[in-house]
């Protein structure tokens, strides 16, 4: 196993994954570094190997893709995933590494907390990011500082019980719920943010990449809340239940009559479906919980694996 893995997924970025490699040999010198190319189009590569990184191919397109394989194929005792971009600077690497070796299960990088909206050229970035903080730590009840940032460190634990299911951009928040789902200790690490050199451009389209991060946490939200999920779905089909029923009811006491059947046979089975969400979401609590108790099962055997592998 390695001591300190410091993973760098890659998508054209030539311009500046030189520094980026040589900024991270300067400041862990012991730490083996592995570039991830996926299909770039240009040397970035070539010039990571150049460099000293160790250099391996994801054919898959997207971000979410690269870290399956970084993880499914690197062991270490720490690893540190950064982006190729030469935004986050590697004078924090050593906090991370110390933080993982204190017992934390994820360090998060918090460029919001810093210089991000303030190096960040565009404004709609600014306000995702924050969008995306505030529903998370709402919804999940957790306080991670930046949901979205590409500066991370993880144990081993973690990346090897990760289940890595996204296949873009959203990957970031999908690691972050995971955590505060599994109860993992979390810690947070403030860093400075500088925005891309001139010439180096940005991946991500604001509107596409920001949709497909909204769909993701409500679809984690259902699978990892079901009782919430389901028990919001139920209420606010009751309610629908109830303003298509009450006009029929009231006009059953003066009259005796019931003019509009139809209605109330449709408020009728929005009740039923109100009902059928809410023990949907009883069920697939119960599911979850069991769940958890398998990953706390996973997580011993793995610690046991690792042991193994240092003994080795």
């Amino acid at each position: 196993m390695d001591k300190v893995a410091v993973l760098i997924p890659c998508y054209n970025e030539s311009y500046t994954i030189k520094k980026v490699v040589e900024d991270w040999k300067k400041q862990l010198p012991k730490a083996v570094i592995y570039v991830y190319d996926n299909n770039s189009k240009d040397d970035t590569a070539r010039i990571a190997k150049e460099a000293g990184a160790i250099v391996r191919h994801e054919y898959q397109q997207g971000k979410g893709n690269v870290i399956r394989r970084m993880f499914r194929e690197i062991d270490a005792e720490c690893y540190i995933m950064i982006d190729g971009d030469d935004t986050y600077p590697a004078e924090y690497g050593r906090q991370i590494v110390n933080a993982v070796e204190k017992g934390a299960d994820m360090v998060v990088g918090d460029r919001l907390s810093s210089t991000y909206f303030e190096e960040n050229k565009r404004p709609f970035h600014n306000f995702g990011n924050s969008l995306v903080r505030g529903t998370i730590n709402r919804l999940f009840k957790s306080n991670i500082r930046d949901i979205m940032t590409g500066y991370r460190g993880f144990s081993y634990e973690f990346v090897k019980t990760f289940p890595v299911l996204s296949k873009g951009f959203e990957i970031e928040t999908e690691m972050s719920i995971h955590a505060v789902d599994k109860n993992l200790l979390v810690e947070n690490i403030i860093i400075d943010y500088r925005d891309r050199p001139e010439g180096s451009e940005s991946k991500l389209n604001t509107y596409s990449d920001g949709m497909k991060v909204l769909l993701t946490i409500i679809r984690l939200y259902k699978n990892y809340k079901p009782m919430g999920f389901f028990g919001i779905l139920s209420c606010l089909l009751l309610v629908i239940s109830a303003i298509l029923f009450i006009p029929v009811l009231f006009t059953y006491v003066e009259t005796g009559l019931v003019p509009k059947l139809p209605t109330l046979i449709v408020s009728g089975f929005i009740a039923i479906a109100a009902i059928q969400s809410f023990f949907s979401g009883l069920i697939l609590s119960t599911l979850c919980t069991k769940n958890r108790q398998e990953f706390e099962f996973r997580r011993c055997l793995i610690c046991i694996n690792r042991e193994r592998k240092n003994t080795l």
